[in-house]
């Protein structure tokens, strides 16, 4: 089967300035992938492209194998806005029934649907109730419920979770797991990075709409270490030294930090400093977060 997504190339410029320079992308069938980037990354842009709510400048794309903005791709797609107003004259229940009638869904099919939604976003009790009684967190509960009427194969999520409680995001993150059990694909944009770890499978890195990095996240995660040492006797050639096995060495008095790619260098180091008398009381591999990675790959100007 073709890719979730596939885009090359993509380019978008208002004027005189780029939202988006050159995006690459692959999102396979099935998976969970996050889309990490600073706040101006172009990464809402790169959304609205792949819905085709706006044309590219320049480059090409698929979404399920069709082009970007064919509307029988559309329609299997289920997309929550990190931004949306919805129609809060409606209650839950009409909200549903009018996106379903929107997408030509049947009668029948909307009559068992709606119920469903609406108890798996915990709103069951609240189908009666008209959207503008509803708290945050609500509208995004029920946000989430339109997202997933279609039954779509691929549902793109711009900050699912940002509205939420624990419980609440706890919901997201079960409804997520069934999706991707399921075969369904899912397109995550989260500024919670502790979220992104939990859920997805895979996490492209974009800045200035520019992927800098794409990776399978438990290997990112669990590959990468910072190696925190305490020592004594630490001269500027033997830190120096220690650049062969980490790029990224910081000292300050008895204390190092270094980042490494995994595990096998720290005996080597361990040896390395004792044989040039550096008198070591402790070392500390820790996994390095994911909020450390951001930082690493797309710098500090510019927050989440």
């Amino acid at each position: 089967m073709p890719a979730a997504i596939e885009i090359h190339s993509l380019r978008k410029v208002f004027g005189e300035k780029v939202a988006v320079a050159d995006l690459t992308l692959t999102v396979e069938r099935g998976e969970v992938f996050g889309f990490l980037g600073p706040n101006g990354a172009g990464k809402t842009t790169a959304v609205k492209m792949l819905l085709g709510l706006i044309a590219p400048t320049s480059g090409e794309g698929k979404l399920l194998g069709l082009p970007l903005g064919d509307h029988l791709g559309r329609e299997r797609v289920g997309f929550l806005p990190e931004h949306f107003r919805f129609h809060d004259w409606l209650t839950a229940e009409e909200f549903l029934r009018l996106h379903g009638e929107l997408y030509r869904m049947s009668s029948d099919r909307l009559r068992q649907r709606v119920p469903e939604l609406l108890d798996l976003v915990g709103l069951a009790p609240h189908a009666g109730k008209r959207l503008r009684t509803f708290s945050k967190g609500m509208l995004q509960r029920i946000g989430l419920a339109q997202a997933l009427l279609n039954d779509p194969k691929l549902v793109l999520l711009d900050e699912p979770t940002s509205g939420l409680d624990p419980v609440g995001r706890r919901l997201v993150r079960d409804i997520i797991h069934d999706l991707r059990e399921g075969g369904t694909t899912v397109f995550l944009n989260s500024h919670l990075l502790s979220e992104v770890e939990i859920t997805c499978d895979r996490v492209a890195f974009i800045k200035h709409g520019v992927v800098l990095r794409t990776s399978i996240l438990q290997e990112l995660v669990e590959g990468e270490l910072t190696v925190e040492v305490r020592a004594r006797g630490l001269t500027s050639e033997v830190l120096s030294g220690l650049s062969r096995w980490s790029p990224g060495v910081r000292a300050d008095g008895e204390h190092l930090s270094l980042t490494l790619a995994g595990e096998a260098d720290l005996p080597d180091i361990n040896r390395y400093l004792v044989e040039r008398g550096v008198d070591v009381y402790s070392l500390s591999p820790q996994n390095i977060s994911l909020e450390d990675l951001f930082i690493q790959i797309v710098g500090t100007d510019g927050g989440l």
